[in-house]
């Protein structure tokens, strides 16, 4: 089996996906900004029966990024799966008529520069395996943009579009690109928005492989 590298990996819905691939023999690298964090999530699931490595990098930081991606495959071989989850920080959440173009620097660099540099680096070697899955995890901005939340309505619909165009482009090389987009918060404990209920939604997009953008939950949940 090859491995899954988790980007904003964390202890609720990073931590689940790596329990959930874990389990069906996939390595896992977790990739985090904040380094005793992320080693912190390793340790933990590697007592739990997984083989996970922890890998730093901040998302705006598209070369820092690329690095990890490469460490994270030296250390555990192909990389297979990509799923990019960071959280979006929350000066991102300014009202549309409060944002400037200086505004969207940060939301851009998060959801557009991060995606496209760790998919030029993944790409190569999922093409050598003949196979692999490209996840993207993003909130309902992503779909109904919200006049509170201009830096993630814009950024997101650009991550978006970039996904779409990966899907259209690379199916016929057998690599699935697929969005889920999670409506309102993770909830512990919800039937679908569950920590665990998503990553098993998350190993089924991978698995069955079909169609571009899912959703966790209705959208006005």
């Amino acid at each position: 089996m090859t491995t899954i590298a988790i980007i904003g990996a964390g202890p609720g819905l990073g931590a689940a996906v790596a329990r959930r691939f874990g389990s069906e023999g996939f390595d896992v690298a977790l990739i985090a900004r904040t380094p005793e964090r992320v080693a912190s999530l390793a340790a933990g699931l590697t007592g739990q029966g997984v083989t996970a490595r922890a890998f730093t990098a901040d998302v705006r930081d598209p070369k820092a990024l690329v690095a990890a991606l490469d460490e994270a495959r030296a250390a555990l071989g192909p990389i297979e799966v990509l799923q990019y989850s960071p959280v979006p920080q929350p000066d991102f959440m300014r009202h549309v008529l409060e944002t400037t173009h200086a505004d969207l620097a940060g939301p851009v660099e998060f959801s557009v520069y991060g995606p496209v540099a760790a998919v030029q680096q993944v790409l190569p070697g999922m093409r050598e395996l003949g196979r692999g899955t490209i996840l993207f995890v993003n909130g309902g901005t992503a779909v109904v943009p919200h006049p509170d939340r201009a830096g993630t309505s814009i950024a997101f619909a650009a991550e978006s579009a970039y996904g779409h165009l990966l899907h259209d482009t690379l199916a016929a090389e057998g690599i699935h690109v697929a969005q889920l987009v999670i409506p309102g918060a993770i909830i512990p404990g919800h039937h679908r928005k569950d920590p665990a209920a998503l990553a098993d939604t998350l190993w089924e997009l991978h698995r069955d492989r079909h169609g571009f953008r899912h959703f966790a939950d209705d959208l006005d949940s």
